[in-house]
């Protein structure tokens, strides 16, 4: 049988693993379920001009969707800082 390996980076990898674990199904039900959607929007420009750009940037950028310990998403629910004079001048 013919196979396909898909390598994720462990941030990537983390997000699709909640998800199953949410839905209650393997990793592999997720990869599955998202190429059979993109293969039933096939037609549409905008997913074919998509799977280009995103095949030719997906080395240096993780997706929106993977987790990054240097991302925003760590501070989501912070409030911004207030300025304050700094303790180290007079």
């Amino acid at each position: 049988m013919p196979s396909i390996k898909i390598h994720l980076e462990s941030a990537e990898y983390n997000v699709v693993s909640r998800l199953a674990a949410e839905l209650k199904v393997q990793p592999g039900a997720i990869a599955y379920a998202a190429l059979n959607r993109l293969m039933l929007d096939v037609q549409s420009p905008a997913v074919n001009i998509g799977v280009g750009e995103t095949w030719a940037w997906h080395r240096q950028n993780l997706p929106h969707r993977s987790d990054s310990a240097c991302s925003v998403y760590a501070y989501q629910e912070k409030g911004d800082d207030q300025p304050t004079p700094s303790r180290y001048l007079p």
